[in-house]
């Protein structure tokens, strides 16, 4: 297997693993990756139109290349894709260890890990983790490690674009056909395109939450429909865990997240409607002893900051708008509880994330320098 494969399986793997489709897919009627539990559904899958140039197909024990008639990219693998413990290979180049959500506090990460919700007890585990992570800033350690990917992100409150048949299907051994191992039947091995995005819409349509569709198998919409209404947020903590997976690759342990349990700032505590409270598009900052963060969605790079300067920028990503800091500035001047109002600081701020491309708030111009 070749570099170029090796590294297209692997972004492939992601996108059928999480649902998030490829970066860059142009969308078309056939699935971007493909996975067969069993080999002897190949044929039917490669005579349907769910398969094309676009798509990747994986499948147990089949030989690496291009399909003549579909022209879909052939892998095979050893081992299981589907289940919710053990592990499975790739050309004997790309490992996968896979484990269900409650036992992974308690096992080794011995390298990149597929993290499933395969029940209610998996699922009530995941909720109490994000809870903590709300209110307290306590993220568990497994969830974000750079290894682990956490599967099926729609059904768990992501904002998740996409996922669908067309970003990606699971072929079971018997034949039936859905997003994921957990996800509810869409169809069966063979059946067009056309029938297996109309089932995906109709199960979708049925719930009063999006995500329906990819753990219905395993957990109930009785179960995760209210506990996701409940917490409009899980799509920002989601994304929450993919930045601490990001910072760990550089070195960055342990960070404090704003938001999450606490504030760098400490009397922005207690401010209620927070703008960014549950988008998950919304800037990051995070803090250690030493440094702090920003995380802008979209912008791939970290910025980091001085101490006056995060706090300058929670309070723009708290309060909303450069107005509001300014009274609130003022405000605390008054109250004997900050040293003088240095607007200028706050425009410095804003110019420093302008001149990235970045506009922390609207009305960002609004500020204007102390005389």
């Amino acid at each position: 297997m070749n570099e170029e494969l090796i590294a297209r399986v692997g972004i492939h793997l992601r996108s059928w693993v999480t649902g998030r489709p490829l970066a860059g897919d142009a969308p078309g009627p056939e699935a971007a990756t493909v996975v067969l539990e069993d080999a002897a559904c190949l044929d039917a899958v490669l005579g349907s139109d769910v398969v094309g140039p676009r798509t990747l197909v994986l499948a147990p024990g089949v030989r690496d290349g291009v399909d003549d008639r579909s022209g879909a990219t052939l892998v095979g693998y050893e081992g299981s894709l589907s289940g919710a413990e053990g592990d499975a290979s790739i050309g004997d180049v790309l490992f996968l260890q896979i484990q269900d959500y409650g036992v992974s506090p308690y096992m080794s990460l011995l390298g990149t890990t597929l993290v499933r919700i395969v029940g209610d007890t998996d699922f009530e585990t995941f909720l109490a983790d994000a809870d903590a992570a709300r209110e307290e800033g306590r993220f568990a350690s497994f969830a974000v490690s750079p290894a682990v990917q956490i599967a099926d992100l729609s059904a768990l409150g992501a904002h998740v674009p996409g996922d669908g048949p067309g970003t990606r299907l699971y072929m079971d051994r018997d034949g039936g056909v859905s997003v994921s191992p957990q996800g509810l039947r869409l169809g069966t091995t063979g059946d067009p395109a056309a029938a297996l995005r109309s089932a995906w819409q109709r199960l979708g349509a049925a719930s009063e939450v999006s995500g329906a569709v990819p753990l219905g198998a395993a957990v109930s919409e009785e179960v995760r429909g209210p506990a996701v209404r409940r917490r409009p947020w899980l799509a920002r903590y989601l994304a929450a865990l993919d930045l601490l997976r990001d910072l760990q690759t550089r070195g960055i342990t342990e960070p404090r997240v704003s938001g999450f349990g606490r504030r760098l700032v400490p009397g922005l505590d207690g401010v209620d409607s927070v703008p960014e409270a549950d988008d998950p598009e919304a800037p990051f900052l995070c803090w250690t002893p030493d440094k702090a963060y920003v995380r802008v969605a979209g912008v791939d790079r970290t910025f980091q900051l001085g101490r006056r300067a995060a706090e300058i920028t929670e309070m723009l990503l708290v309060l909303g708008s450069a107005r509001a800091v300014g009274d609130y500035l003022e405000r605390n001047a008054a109250n004997g509880e900050s040293g003088p109002v240095d607007r200028a600081a706050v425009e410095r701020v804003l110019a420093f994330f302008a001149d990235k491309g970045v506009l922390l708030v609207a009305d960002a111009p609004v500020l204007e320098a102390t005389a």
